[in-house]
């Protein structure tokens, strides 16, 4: 990824992208937010959750500084690792449940927050069809990624020419987890143990890939292009919110639209 001309821009590198759809993802940089909500270096911080104790109207201004490099404000989501799919209009004020959302309208963007968990953006650009989920562990195994290529599908949308990408989240060195996690995904797909490995450090916990956990659900509805997934978030303190490593901290957006 790289920054675009507003410092809290990244633009993913997503090869094949068309052009005509847009795509970005926040960082912590270049807002008003202090800390603990602050860029890790003493500036103002661009949070963009309203649901983690940050000043309501530092996150107001940071939101509002993201919506004036958008082509509309983005509709936030209350995100509360499901598997609820929303469609978005143009532009409604209310806030509503889900932990993902697709559009078939040019302008409206599709968006999750996350700090740890993985953000997964899709397009069928032929069909006109974008979307964006929040997979942390507990979505990408009630199934929320599965969800949401479903909803593309029942819109117009073709498995073969689905694009997916896959942002900032908790890379394999750091995510550790449970027997009990490890036994989740087993249960569901028995391959899935190979993403996981012995902590060394702490033998009766396992570290994570969550990159591959995700692939491998993609993979099994027919996904084959999916690009990403290489940026760790607990790992880039400069760059982004860790949830993991801060407990207390921001959000981060990542975002996909069809240029009007």
């Amino acid at each position: 990824m790289y920054f675009d001309k507003a410092p809290f821009l990244l633009l993913p590198d997503w090869p094949g992208l068309p052009p005509e759809i847009g795509v970005a993802t926040t960082c912590r940089r270049g807002g008003m937010s202090l800390p603990p909500y602050d860029d890790g270096m003493g500036e103002g911080g661009f949070n963009l959750g309203d649901h983690v104790g940050d000043n309501p109207e530092h996150v107001h201004y940071n939101r509002a500084r993201l919506a004036a490099c958008l082509p509309a404000p983005v509709q936030w989501l209350t995100q509360v690792h499901g598997t609820t799919v929303l469609e978005l209009a143009p532009f409604q004020s209310h806030s509503v449940t889900a932990d993902a959302c697709f559009t078939l309208q040019p302008g409206v963007v599709c968006g999750v927050l996350t700090a740890d968990c993985l953000p997964v953006l899709f397009c069928d650009p032929y069909a006109g069809i974008v979307a964006a989920a929040h997979a942390g562990w507990r979505g990408l195994v009630a199934g929320v990624l599965e969800a949401t290529v479903a909803r593309m599908l029942a819109s117009g949308a073709k498995i073969e020419r689905i694009l997916s990408w896959m942002g900032p989240a908790i890379g394999p060195a750091h995510f550790e987890v449970g027997p009990e996690v490890r036994a989740c995904f087993i249960d569901k797909d028995p391959h899935a143990a190979m993403a996981f490995v012995p902590n060394t450090q702490h033998p009766e916990k396992f570290l994570a890939d969550l990159a591959q956990l995700a692939q491998r659900r993609l993979h099994r509805v027919g996904i084959m292009q999916i690009a990403g997934g290489g940026h760790c978030t607990m790992s880039e303190p400069e760059t982004f919110y860790s949830y993991r490593r801060n407990g207390v901290t921001g959000r981060m957006a990542s975002l996909i639209w069809m240029k009007k």
